[in-house]
């Protein structure tokens, strides 16, 4: 009971604070439109003034005004969790968050774990963010970093030292920077480049994470010691991090990522690695003043500065006369001398070095010269050095390499049987109909073809687009490998893999670019893993037949034996990675059934593996959105079937999501160690018994229902029409979010159209329906025909991972959901009949999930997620305008196009129109 209100008062502390810290921004930022000539703006501010507009007053300024407050709350509550989190902590030490490295070595020590038990999880522990660049993110990337900027500028305000006139100061930056954004256009006017959208990732890769690694791993050295654990065991424990990408390797329905494109991302991506190491040697150097006269010279580092001299030459010689007292600064001045950088450019465009005589050439030639620094600094017992220095680079080294990111390289199955056809026409085969063939004989085709590695076609063979295409991309790929290692590049994967002879057709296009290689025993071999992506149901459903064939053959064995080998650390067995997708199996058969498929599909998987004496890790593919597969990372992993995280998460985080998880230290940090404290205890333990057999029964009898339910919507004769006229999906398909097209083929059909969008039109009208969709009538009949399962189910939630997470993401559905807007929106539709037959049946089942939800949990929603509610109330009334704004517009605009076959891409009206689309988005933190 006194915990109970202890943590109340907390909670109640934690809303003051954002009370306040809100309060302040808003009043700033009133400031600023009143010195601008803006201050009718200011009575209509929210959480400020005390006006609502009329519809002639809500002009595109006051749309700017409400989008820039949606994004000062934001950065509220994003401090308020910060601060929150350090009082949890300072009041109930490091152990007080759930989820984090204090709350989850805990629990392993409670469970048994020795220390040395709870070290060796920990060293096996690998976690990957793979960072996308889905068309999910609303805000122009000037405008992200202003908003850095300001939350910066906001936090340094938590400071008690600071002065009146230093408080001045930072009011004024404040102010400077409201300013800036008040002046600058929030919205893209053209869709980004792929370039635009790299750089965008790589500030997160350079300017975030390599602090927030150092910040994570002191994290888990306080957790450690507060166990009463020797911290100097954990060095060589630490968990494996790394980060991929796809901005520059996804051409999946993605006509501008050329192999021109992925050529220069690989380029990019290894120079701003160098960047991260020789920023951090300039550090290491200026703080290794240690001067000969005061200690020994250990004999390894002078060992170790002969080698380099022999490297350098005459180089070495002018590096050793800056500091000739000083020979570990003389060492590592050499270490910068051999990163493969050219300093013949300023400074600011330092590019890549080719000199192979005296340059690094792979990360681990650095790695062994910083492990020599650490080894001479500790025969001299300079401990407190190695940790605060030495060790940051080592770490650095480890996880960015010379790569920074590994690039995955996606493509579609149906885009590579389109060039599977055209090679086999430059061939000269008179049977290349390779889509018709039965898959007997096309897996026949591919397995003879791929009996050797060399290629086929001549050198300067003429070969239609996808063909030449997807080989000039593998040629790449290949000819990066073979200069840098295979570092770089991270996994090739297909999309929409329905069979074993999709998998073997990038093995026969690959061969085709001189990717394949032979093994020392003759095998063709690919040096990199080819992953296939589950994306619907039914492709989950057949994962394991799929991997249990593709495990099996010949090529497959070898490349994977091959990568075992090649893998750093080496592997006892090979690992295959399988891709699953939350996106499209949730637009394909709506939430509960997605989710048991991937439940299941990844338990099956698991299955086939072990007796295939394979590991699988799978990557997740999660969008920003419950629609895409988001939900709480802690949950989310709580919630994976057993025996399928394995000490090994490979994660997506796209959109707007990396944004609001990475855009500043902290919540970076937090976030990090949400994934890598999460793998560590599931794996460590198990995450749980398998579900057993009177739960699985349920779960598969509610996924069955719901999917029925929901296709029964999709299927519904004139769905299609009142979809695009109930949702703003006419104005997103027109939107400049993203440099990717909004449909794979261009046709408006539900089968084209990507998830993203699908998403991202239903929550902008409110809706959220495939956040929940055919859960609330699949729970009433369970009801109806099993009284005794549902109370069983009702008896599990809240116990069960699985149902806990699943139910927790539909209720969060539910209540971002208003059914009065929804109404409004579907006031758009003209057609009466049609407007009112789909209106019923959704609103039918979201009173019936909302009921069904609310009795499973039993408990008020707004006592068990208080924060939750409290944002979805602070964001109500403005929102509201907000979506009274964009209907009116959008009967505006349609009208238009209707009568004048307006769809001009400059129509004053439609720019009107992605204003709100931004707005909305910020208010609701959300896009697709």
């Amino acid at each position: 009971m006194v915990e109970s209100r202890k943590e109340e008062t907390r909670i109640d502390a934690g809303l003051q604070k954002l009370d306040a810290d809100l309060a302040f921004m808003m009043a700033e930022f009133a400031t600023v439109l009143k010195e601008v000539g803006d201050g009718e703006i200011v009575s209509y501010l929210p959480w400020f003034g005390d006006r609502v507009p009329l519809e002639e007053a809500c002009t595109p300024r006051l749309v700017q005004a409400y989008s820039i407050a949606f994004q000062l709350l934001n950065m509220a509550e994003e401090n308020s969790a910060n601060q929150l989190r350090r009082m949890h902590e300072r009041e109930r030490g490091v152990q007080a968050w759930r989820g984090l490295w204090g709350a989850q070595l805990k629990f392993l020590q409670e469970a048994g774990k020795s220390q040395e038990e709870i070290a060796e999880a920990l060293g096996r522990v690998r976690v990957e963010p793979v960072l996308t660049a889905h068309p999910t993110e609303a805000k122009r990337i000037t405008v992200l970093e202003q908003h850095r900027d300001l939350y910066l500028a906001h936090v340094s305000r938590e400071n008690s030292m600071w002065t009146p006139s230093e408080i001045e100061d930072i009011s004024r930056k404040i102010r400077s920077i409201l300013e800036r954004l008040w002046r600058t256009g929030e919205i893209y006017l053209t869709k980004p480049s792929v370039e635009m959208e790299r750089q965008g990732i790589e500030y997160y890769l350079t300017q975030i994470f390599p602090e927030a690694i150092g910040k994570l791993d002191r994290h888990l050295e306080h957790a450690w010691e507060n166990l009463g654990f020797d911290r100097r065991q954990l060095h060589k424990h630490l968990p494996t991090l790394r980060f991929g990408t796809w901005v520059g390797g996804d051409r999946d329905g993605h006509p501008f990522v050329t192999p021109e494109v992925t050529e220069k991302a690989l380029l990019s991506f290894r120079l701003q690695a160098l960047h991260i190491h020789k920023r951090s040697l300039e550090q290491l150097r200026a703080h290794l003043s240690l001067s000969e006269s005061l200690q020994p010279v250990p004999e390894c580092l002078a060992n170790g500065i002969a080698q380099q001299w022999d490297i350098l030459g005459g180089k070495a010689a002018k590096l050793a006369e800056r500091n000739e007292d000083e020979p570990w600064r003389q060492f590592v001045s050499m270490m910068i001398a051999r990163l493969p950088l050219s300093d013949r450019m300023p400074t600011d465009q330092i590019e890549l070095s080719t000199n192979y005589f005296t340059s690094y050439r792979f990360p681990s030639e650095l790695l062994a010269d910083l492990q020599l620094l650490r080894k001479s600094l500790d025969e001299i017992g300079a401990q407190f050095i190695i940790e605060e220095d030495i060790d940051v680079a080592i770490r650095l080294c480890k996880v960015f390499g010379f790569h920074l990111a590994t690039l995955d390289i996606r493509q579609n199955s149906a885009f590579h049987e389109k060039a599977i056809e055209q090679v086999l026409a430059a061939l000269g085969e008179k049977d290349r109909e390779f889509s018709k063939w039965p898959e007997d004989k096309r897996v026949a085709f591919l397995s003879e073809n791929l009996k050797s590695p060399e290629r086929r076609l001549l050198q300067n063979a003429k070969l239609e687009d996808e063909a030449e295409n997807a080989i000039r991309t593998f040629s790449v790929v290949a000819r990066h490998i073979r200069r840098y290692g295979t570092w770089g590049v991270g996994a090739l994967i297909l999309s929409m893999t329905r069979s074993l002879s999709d998998l073997l057709g990038i093995y026969f296009l690959a061969r085709e670019g001189g990717l394949l290689e032979a093994d020392e025993e003759g095998r063709t071999v690919c040096p990199l893993p080819v992953t296939p992506l589950l994306e619907t149901v039914g492709d989950l459903e057949n994962g394991a037949r799929i991997m249990r064939e593709f495990l099996t053959h010949p090529v497959t064995k070898a490349s994977l034996e091959w990568q075992r080998r090649i893998e750093i650390p080496e592997t006892d067995i090979p690992i295959q990675q399988v891709m699953i997708g939350y996106s499209d199996s949730n637009k394909d058969r709506g939430i509960f059934a997605s989710q048991w498929a991937l439940h299941q599909g990844q338990s099956e998987i698991a299955r086939v593996a072990e007796e295939a004496n394979v590991r699988i890790r799978f990557f997740h593919g999660r969008g920003g959105t419950i629609g895409r597969g988001a939900g709480p990372s802690h949950h989310f992993l709580e919630a994976l079937p057993d025996r399928t995280l394995n000490y090994d998460l490979r994660i997506t985080e796209q959109g707007e999501a990396i944004s609001q998880k990475y855009a500043n230290l902290l919540t970076a940090t937090y976030n990090l160690e949400l994934l890598a404290a999460g793998t560590c205890r599931f794996s460590a333990l198990g995450s749980r018994e398998d579900v057993d057999a009177e739960f699985r029964e349920i779960f598969q009898f509610l996924a069955d229902r719901s999917a029925d339910a929901y296709s029964e919507l999709l299927g519904k004769d004139g769905f299609i029409g009142f979809y695009r006229q109930a949702t703003p999906i006419d104005v997103l398909e027109l939107s400049r979010i993203g440099s990717r097209p909004s449909r794979r083929t261009g046709t408006h059909s539900l089968s084209d159209l990507r998830a993203i969008p699908w998403v991202f039109s239903w929550s902008q009208s409110r809706f959220f329906l495939p956040g929940w969709y055919g859960v609330g009538s699949a729970l009433e009949l369970l009801e109806t025909d099993s009284p005794q399962s549902h109370a069983a189910l009702k008896s599990a939630t809240g116990k069960n991972p699985f149902l806990t997470y699943v139910l927790t993401n539909v209720e969060a559905s539910l209540m971002s959901a208003d059914s009065n807007i929804m109404r409004e929106y579907a006031n758009l539709v003209p057609d009466g009949e049609l407007r009112e037959r789909f209106m019923t049946q959704i609103l039918h089942e979201y009173e019936l999930a909302g009921k069904q939800v609310a009795s499973l949990f039993g408990e008020n929603f707004e006592e068990r997620r208080p924060f939750f509610a409290d944002t979805v109330r602070r964001r109500e009334p403005t929102l509201n305008t907000l979506h009274r704004k964009q209907r009116d517009l959008l009967r505006r605009w349609r009208m238009g196009v209707k009568t004048e076959g307006r769809r001009d891409e400059e129509d004053p009206l439609l720019m009107e129109l992605l204003l709100t689309v931004h707005a909305i988005a910020g208010g609701l933190r959300t896009t697709g």
